[in-house]
């Protein structure tokens, strides 16, 4: 069984639903608290005994590959001003020499085709995939606990949670079949289903470790929905051909695609650092005594 080496992360997409603030910043390097959405997940893939990051990109993404390469002209900054603590943080966060590699998406075609753009960096070995736009917040990484499912199966590992069984239609879904170690078969998967056709309340939540003969089944895909190559219909083929198991992850997980995901992260975070709870715990809680007057004003209008 090969090791799990590698890890995807597609930082491809326009990030429109941040606009105007994403039309010259990637989305991936909006700050969650002190840190850029994308330095978590690294963070969590290096957790898990990643070695070679390889980051698919596309145009006005540059600033990508500058964070995670060394700013000499910041590190002796530091160091003459005698911030050893900042310089040491920053220090441990750097990726050593080589452990990354970037490739382009030069046509948005979907997540599936992002994918497949990394086909030659992956090579012949099994990967981990993960969406950046995903957060999780938990004691170990969502990663490092498939990783450890995959030493058992040695097959595709897929993350879920569980959503309202009213939301099902809104996800990507599994089909639950008997445990095996500290995951699952998985029976099926159905992007999107019909409401009340769900075959469980179990949806994707951006976390993978995939075969690479996925890439095979990728450069012959057809367009699906949205007209887009679809990472799912590729992985409903390899299902045919290769087992699959669900991992199902019990910690907190923030979709920063979403404004709404992006704030809520943000607050969890900092109520989640030792060295903010109380402050910002106590401002959380004057915001709401202030709004609740603001909001019986607004409905005597």
């Amino acid at each position: 069984m090969k090791k799990v080496r590698k890890a995807v992360f597609p930082v491809a997409g326009l990030g429109t639903r941040f606009l105007p603030a994403t039309k010259s910043i990637p989305k991936e390097m909006l700050t969650v608290v002190d840190r850029p959405v994308i330095q978590y997940v690294v963070d969590e893939a290096r957790e898990a005994g990643i070695e070679h990051f390889i980051f698919v990109t596309g145009r006005n993404k540059a600033v990508i590959e500058d964070h995670f390469d060394v700013q000499f002209e910041l590190y002796d900054t530091l160091a003459q001003r005698g911030k050893d603590d900042q310089l040491s943080r920053l220090q441990r966060l750097q990726p050593a020499p080589g452990q990354t590699s970037f490739t382009r998406q030069q046509v948005p075609l979907g997540l599936g085709h992002a994918v497949w753009c990394a086909r030659d960096l992956v090579g012949n070995e099994p990967f981990a995939l993960l969406l950046p736009d995903m957060i999780m917040q938990m004691d170990q990484s969502c990663l490092k606990q498939m990783v450890e499912l995959y030493e058992q199966t040695g097959s595709n590992i897929v993350a879920v949670q569980e959503c309202d069984p009213a939301e099902t239609h809104k996800y990507g879904i599994v089909g639950r079949g008997r445990e095996v170690h500290s995951g699952f078969e998985i029976t099926g998967m159905v992007e999107k289903p019909k409401p009340g056709t769900s075959p469980s309340n179990l949806y994707i939540n951006g976390r993978y470790i995939l075969q690479p003969e996925i890439f095979d089944i990728l450069e012959g895909q057809e367009k699906g929905a949205g007209n887009e190559i679809q990472l799912t219909d590729a992985m409903l083929k390899l299902e045919k051909e290769q087992p699959f198991y669900g991992y199902h992850y019990q910690g907190r997980t923030f979709d920063c695609g979403s404004p709404e995901g992006f704030v809520e992260a943000n607050v969890a975070f900092a109520l989640w650092r030792p060295d903010m709870h109380e402050n910002v715990a106590d401002m959380l809680e004057r915001m709401l005594r202030d709004l609740r007057p603001m909001e019986r004003r607004r409905a005597q209008r």
